[in-house]
Parts: structure tokens; sequence; C-alpha cells
């Protein structure tokens, strides 16, 4: 089974964190993925590119926002729960701004 690398939630930076969380589409992507479901990666609603929605993807996991599991030829994803613990408040807050 593939396995993905997902960096270690302690170095990454506020900055990091709020860039990721700053593009509309990712933001979109998390707001899908708060219902605190594993969601599959092709199923999302947004209107872009497979390769553009890898790559936001990509950014999230590598600001440790989401968790990224290999499932065959498909990944599922879920929003990584220790991310509130190192940023307290900064999903539910950013999730609250329309």
């Amino acid at each position: 089974m593939r396995r993905l690398d997902h960096p270690n939630l302690d170095e990454v930076a506020l900055a990091q964190a709020l860039s990721a969380l700053g593009d509309p589409v990712r933001l979109a992507i998390v707001r899908m993925l708060s219902d605190g479901e594993e969601h599959q990666g092709s199923k999302f609603a947004v209107k872009v590119s497979q390769s553009t929605l890898s790559h936001h993807f990509s950014t999230l996991r590598n600001a440790c926002v989401v968790f990224i599991r290999p499932e065959g030829t498909r990944c599922r994803h879920s929003l990584r729960p220790e991310f509130d613990h190192r940023f307290p408040g900064l999903l539910g807050t950013v999730l609250a701004l329309r």
C-alpha cells in the first residue's frame, strides 16, 4: 500500500496555515471536510481540473490542515484533528467567515 508523507504539525508556521486557508478553492474543500467525515478526492464539487485539485490538496496536506489516506487508486481526505490543537480556533474562525 502506498503511503503519503504528512509533515510534522510542529513545523508548520501560522503564515503557512493562513496561506493554505486563504485560497477560495481550498477554503471550499476545508468547508466540505468540516463535517468530520472522510471524503473521496474526486467527489469534491469545485470547478477546477483534477491536477489543480491535487495541487490544492497537496498545499493543504503540507500545511497540516488535511490528512490524505490512499485507498487503492483513490485517496480519502479528512481534516487533521490535531490542527486545532496547534492553532486553536483558527479553522472555526475561518469557516465562520463568509
